[in-house]
């Protein structure tokens, strides 16, 4: 078991590392001190089983936790992106276009997009919801944005 003071001296010693991991990561500082101190956070909450030294174990969580927060930015299909731009065609806007193409989707299909990005649900939330698997919603979600992704690039050419 590793003591408190040890703990701390252990942090204030990899700290540093943790931070140019985040940094590369994630290409903002300020970000990048948020997630270290999220994982002093859940380190300070493993302590009990914890043995030194704890370096290799901080650098994955960083690394994990970047690449979630990575994920999260990284959406296929944002609304809010799409919503200002229209056609110089037709006064139908992209947005209105997009939903269109929602409407087309399996039904499924259409209610996890919708709960996810328009809802904002977890997808936890939507499995629960739905009466399906994590997976499942996952995979679904999945199929759902590369079909309006490809549908939104062949309507803006």
């Amino acid at each position: 078991m590793i003591t408190r003071e040890v703990f701390d001296r252990e942090l204030q010693r990899i700290r540093p590392t943790l931070v140019q991991i985040a940094q590369r990561h994630l290409n903002d500082a300020d970000e990048a001190e948020d997630t270290v101190q999220e994982v002093m956070l859940r380190l300070w909450q493993m302590v009990d089983e914890l043995r030194l030294p704890i370096d290799r174990l901080a650098a994955i969580l960083t690394k994990n936790l970047c690449i979630d927060k990575l994920r999260r930015r990284k959406t296929m299909l944002r609304v809010e992106d799409i919503s200002d731009i229209s056609h110089e065609d037709s006064d139908t806007t992209l947005l209105e276009q997009t939903m269109k193409m929602i409407d087309q989707l399996p039904e499924m299909q259409q209610t996890i997009i919708r709960l996810r990005h328009m809802e904002g649900m977890e997808m936890k939330e939507i499995a629960s919801l739905t009466g399906s698997t994590e997976v499942a919603v996952r995979k679904a979600l999945s199929r759902a944005r590369k079909t309006l992704a490809q549908k939104v690039l062949s309507a803006t050419k």
